[in-house]
């Protein structure tokens, strides 16, 4: 009988880790349907916010112009954080944080509208930053399908936002029980990722310690790598295209004959026809040495939308939302790159917080120039213009950063 026990508790410890990785792999899909809600469930209503605050066009330029900043200022800090406190107890802080400022947003006026959507946006940043180094610690060998999970579940979250906030709006009685309601599926995420890192602990020190970037002597930075300069630009001109679009689109499509349900329901398929392309393409493109044809053949297909957008926009606004939203899916590409860059968990940390730190500084530009652009012109056709030339520049920098390299 005593010989048998200590053949039980490796067995146990097995059981238990495989049934902390699969419980931390539902969470990781939580955390990322809360990654996009926060940001697109503003466009939907954001007519409907600045007509019931009395604010201005120019409030509404920065409504959409913060998550870019904060993503930027956020995914710089969180290496950082991760080191301190841990990446685990990083993300559920990032739950956290979101849940309240999504609440906060919608308690006042215009600044507090924009000070609960900096604190949302926070919270994303960090957890922007900080699941891809989950993917590249606890899933090795699964980089592609962890990425393309995530990535799917990004999409789909963003595309609820979009499509569900405006009946919400009717449903609850405005548009502050609408965007406050998003609040409850990051409580929800919280909890099953809680839940999931005691079940890693459960199973150990070397389970939980995947889940947070070795540390080998002093932080090694990435500042004085060419292609890690190449990876941020490319991350930050994919972002600028994605915000802009979130923000604004409903806007063109409204202004073309949509209605402003279907506008919200296009949206909404902007960011869910990415998902079928994050579930196969990422882990399609892992398997081989570059990623730079995947992500040039994405780019041309958004570009074929986005050209449509401009020249036609009332002919079938569906199908160019569809073909920008493929080109879109360049996301999941991105992310991938941030683990197949890097050799080490502790350099994807580094890199991803490189990468969407600066990078999403680059995106924050965009959504206030789109909207600067339509002010000046009065119309849709210099700004269309000026995203068209992103989308190009962004093919550009892809097919170098896709390119078999470590940083």
């Amino acid at each position: 009988m005593d010989e048998a026990r200590p053949a039980a508790r490796p067995a146990t410890r097995h059981g238990s880790a495989a049934g902390g990785g699969l419980l931390l792999g539902v969470a990781v899909v939580l955390v990322a349907l809360n990654l996009r809600p926060a940001i697109t469930s503003v466009g939907p209503v954001l007519g409907q916010a600045r007509d019931g605050l009395g604010a201005s066009a120019t409030w509404a330029g920065v409504l959409t112009t913060i998550p870019g900043l904060c993503f930027a200022l956020a995914g710089l800090a969180a290496p950082a954080l991760a080191r301190r406190a841990g990446t685990t107890a990083a993300v559920a802080l990032s739950m956290t944080v979101l849940a309240c400022g999504l609440l906060a947003r919608v308690l006042g006026g215009p600044l507090l509208v924009l000070a609960g959507t900096m604190v949302a946006t926070g919270g994303i940043a960090l957890a922007n930053v900080l699941v891809p180094v989950v993917v590249k610690s606890s899933f090795p060998a699964r980089i592609g399908l962890m990425t393309g999970m995530y990535t799917a579940a990004l999409q789909g979250g963003g595309a609820l936002g979009s499509a569900v906030t405006a009946p919400l709006g009717t449903a609850l009685g405005g548009w502050r029980p609408a965007l406050a309601s998003w609040a409850a599926l990051a409580v929800v995420a919280l909890v099953v990722w809680s839940l999931a890192a005691r079940a890693r602990r459960r199973a150990g020190p070397a389970a939980e310690r995947e889940t947070a970037p070795a540390s080998h002597g002093p932080a090694r930075s990435l500042l004085r790598s060419p292609l890690a300069w190449v990876v941020t630009v490319f991350f930050g001109l994919q972002a600028c295209l994605a915000y802009v679009l979130m923000g604004w689109l409903p806007l063109v499509l409204i202004d073309a004959g949509v209605s402003q349900a279907n506008a919200g329901l296009y949206v909404g398929a902007l960011s869910l026809v990415g998902v079928p392309v994050s579930l196969t393409v990422p882990a399609l493109a892992a398997r081989q040495r570059s990623q730079s044809g995947w992500i040039v053949g994405l780019g041309v297909i958004g570009l074929t939308g986005m050209v449509g957008l401009m020249l036609a926009p009332a002919a079938v606004p569906l199908l160019w939302t569809l073909l920008i939203g493929t080109g879109m899916s360049v996301f999941s590409l991105a992310l991938t790159l941030l683990a197949l860059r890097a050799r080490t968990g502790e350099d994807t940390a580094r890199l991803s917080g490189m990468a969407q730190g600066f990078g999403y500084l680059l995106a924050a530009v965009g959504p206030f120039l789109f909207g600067l652009l339509h002010d000046i012109s009065g119309g849709w056709t210099v700004p269309l213009l000026m995203l068209i030339g992103v989308l190009l520049a962004q093919m550009l920098f892809g097919s170098v950063a896709g390119r078999p390299r470590y940083v």
